[in-house]
Formats: C-alpha cells, sequence, structure tokens
C-alpha cells in the first residue's frame, strides 16, 4: 500500500514512522526546501505524547532539547509587584510525563527518526487529487497513491483541495499569537518572564541550548484579522499597535521586529469539521482538528492522532474505508477537549478584565507558597489542560514490522 503523507513538521514525520514498521510505502511531500528551522515557540509533550515518542524510541533525544525553562516571573500591568513561582512545581503537579521543548527541534527529531527509511520531496506541494488517488504536484511527475493524509497545519492544502475553503471549519477564539526571536541576551536562563494586562500578555524565555530567544504576544481581538496570514509587514504593524505603552521592556521586545530573523503570526483559531475523511484522503492533526495554537496542546493531539491512524490502518491490514471511521471515532473525544480546554487556557492567559489580572498574579503567588501536595489540588481544579491531555487512553496497538504492503 503506498500513502502520501503531506507536511513534515510533527503529525507527519509520526505518522510515517509507525506506517513504515507496518511495512506500507511511505512518500512525504513538504513545501520547504529542507527541514523547517523557521524560529518556533515552545510546545508541550503530554504524556501520552512521551509515551508515543519513548515507543519510537526518541524519548532520549527529546528530553536532551528540552527548554530547561525552571522558573515564571509574571508582571502585572500597571507596575504592581511580580509575582514568581518554580514552574519545576507546576509542571510537577500538574503531569506525571512532559516536556517543553521547542517545535523545531522536535520536528527535527522525528525527521530525523524516519529520514532513511521514508521518501522524503522537499521543495515541493499537491497541486491536485483525484478521488482514486491520482496525486499532481507543483514540480514532480504525477503519481497514484492507495491513500493521501494532509498533515500540512492549520492552512493546510490539502484540505483545501478535497474539503473547500478554510472559512468554512475555522471557529476564532478571539485572539491572535505572535513569536518574535531575539538575541539571547534579552533573556534571563531559565526565566519565563510574563507582563499581563487586561486583553493582552507578552511574555519571552530562552531554550538552554539555543542562542537565540523568543518574544511571545498574546492579544484578543473581537473579530478575526481580515488580511493574509502571511502579511507580515502588516502583521507587525498591528502588533505594535496592539502593545502600544504596554510596558517599557516589552517595547524593547517590540524593537526587534525591524531585525527579526524569524516572525509568527496568526489567530487562535480551532478547526471544526464534521469528518477528516473523503474518499482515499484523511487529515490529521492541526490540518484536521487544531484546538487553537498555543493555548490547546495541539502537538500532543497531533502526536497521538498520527499513532491511532497508523494503528487503525495497521489493525485493518490498509483497507481505509474500514480504517478512517474507526480512526474518527477513537479520535473524537480527544479533539473535543482539546477544544474546550483550549477556550478555558485563552481566557486564563489573556484576562478579559482587571480582576482577571489579579486572580492570574495571586493564583501564580500562592502556587509559590503551597506545599507540592497542596499544590496539585489546586491546580487540578483551575488548570484543564494538563489534566485532559494526561488522560487520554490510546490503545495499545500491537504494530507488527512488516506486515502490510
Amino acid at each position: 500500500m503506498r500513502i502520501l503523507i503531506s507536511g513534515a513538521s510533527i503529525a507527519g514525520p509520526v505518522l510515517a514512522y509507525w506506517l513504515t514498521v507496518q511495512g506500507f510505502s511511505v512518500t512525504v511531500v513538504e513545501r520547504a526546501a529542507q527541514p523547517r528551522k523557521t524560529g518556533g515557540h515552545a510546545v508541550d509533550l503530554f504524556r501520552p505524547a512521551m509515551d508515543i515518542s519513548e515507543r519510537m524510541g526518541v524519548l532520549d533525544r527529546i528530553e536532551s532539547r528540552v527548554t530547561g525553562t525552571t522558573r515564571l516571573t509574571l508582571c502585572p500591568e500597571g507596575g504592581r509587584r511580580p509575582a514568581r513561582v518554580d514552574l519545576a512545581k507546576i509542571f510537577g503537579a500538574t503531569s506525571d510525563r512532559h516536556a517543553e521543548i521547542m517545535r523545531d527541534d522536535l520536528s527535527e527529531i522525528y525527521y530525523e527518526a524516519t529520514r532513511d527509511d521514508v521518501e522524503y520531496l522537499f521543495g515541493d506541494s499537491i497541486t491536485a487529487i483525484s478521488p482514486d488517488g491520482e496525486v499532481r504536484f507543483e514540480n514532480s511527475a504525477p503519481r497514484r497513491f492507495d491513500l493521501v493524509v494532509g498533515a500540512d497545519g492549520l492552512h493546510s492544502n490539502v484540505r483545501r483541495l478535497v474539503f473547500g475553503d478554510e472559512a468554512r471549519f475555522r471557529v476564532h477564539t478571539g485572539a491572535c499569537l505572535a513569536v518574535v526571536s531575539l538575541p539571547g541576551t534579552a533573556a534571563a536562563d531559565g526565566e519565563l518572564r510574563i507582563h499581563v494586562g487586561v486583553g493582552r500578555t507578552a511574555g519571552m524565555y530562552r531554550a538552554r541550548h539555543l542562542d537565540d530567544a523568543r518574544a511571545l504576544f498574546l492579544f484578543r481581538v473581537e473579530d478575526e484579522p481580515d488580511f493574509h496570514h502571511r502579511d507580515v509587514e502588516v502583521q507587525k504593524t498591528l502588533l505594535r499597535n496592539i502593545f502600544r505603552n504596554f510596558d517599557t521592556e516589552v517595547s524593547g521586545w517590540l524593537d526587534a521586529l525591524d531585525h527579526t530573523p524569524a516572525f509568527y503570526f496568526d489567530s487562535i483559531t480551532q478547526l471544526r469539521m464534521d469528518t477528516w475523511s473523503r474518499d482515499r484522503v484523511t487529515l490529521v492533526g492541526d490540518a484536521g482538528y487544531c484546538p487553537g495554537p498555543a493555548v490547546g496542546g495541539s502537538t500532543t493531539l497531533a502526536v497521538v492522532g498520527a499513532y491511532v491512524l497508523a494503528g487503525e490502518l495497521a489493525r485493518a491490514g490498509g483497507d481505509h474505508e474500514r480504517a478512517l471511521p474507526a480512526y474518527e471515532r477513537a479520535m473524537a473525544p480527544h479533539v473535543r477537549g482539546g477544544r474546550t480546554v483550549a477556550m478555558s487556557a485563552a481566557k486564563t492567559l489573556i484576562p478579559t478584565s482587571r480582576l482577571g489580572v489579579r486572580g492570574l498574579t495571586g493564583a501564580t503567588r500562592l502556587l509559590s507558597v503551597l506545599p507540592a501536595g497542596a499544590a496539585r489540588t489546586f491546580l487540578s481544579l483551575t488548570s484543564k489542560t494538563a489534566s485532559v491531555y494526561n488522560s487520554m487512553t490510546v490503545a495499545d496497538h500491537a504494530f507488527a514490522p512488516g506486515r502490510a504492503s
């Protein structure tokens, strides 16, 4: 069975790994000319994704590349006294197995686990997919596949070609996200420094093994911005306007916009589709069920989705008509849970009122003095993201090497 995957970031290589274990013939097509190193931001891997990564034999590499962020300093708008807390206490209280890692690093690790056994077509993309599996590319000659998988993110090309315009499925959370790369000296080692105000939050951190730091900007907007997601200059102008007169330190971070080597901007958007599959095409990760970048645990959901899809294809012996409905049934409760906690997390991270700012600051101060047991109880009541993702149950697919053809 020949399977084409579009996208070589997270879900694509993980899916390729598990399909290859089964003996499927896998090709991954990626628009970028090489594995992406675009700056990116830190992502969380919760217990199910950590377990899957361990089975892939890459857990040691992941743990060697964790960001090393150990403490949080939260600065409320208006110059009030900062709140500080040991992040190890938070992570230890919310998750029995967790890693924070830069997205580019994680993508590289998964790619390197598959590059010797998978055909990668970099610098190319799909232009057409027929119901019988014939695929046309921008640069390569047409080829026929038994299954095509869109693992190409929130703005999925595969989804557009098969299911129609993205606007049909987008649900705006009321917030936007920007990430800016800065010189590493802008951030203190091991510290996540956050300024929080009504409707806007800005943070700075640096992974311990990187020379550059990351500034993260989150803000509320009533209506989703009406410009293309690649219109960088308009995005930078909007960002400057939103965070003008917020804080002197944040203004310094914004000064880097004119010469940053990497910049990311997008609305924090959920995808809501009735089905992720049609004919010989299906979607995985953010392409099919993005809960919202930066607030919804989408990386863990992508890793789990890739593993489940491969498992159902293996269970069905490559019969996509049986495997794809089973895949959607298995993932549906996880996707619903991710959507719910994403909306809640967005409200917490970007307070809508001064009371919300005081509440977030007060909760941080409380965590700094609570013993570990009490902190665990407190966070279980107030933070749903980790509990939802850590409680995800995933079938232990008995992958048998080389079973499929």
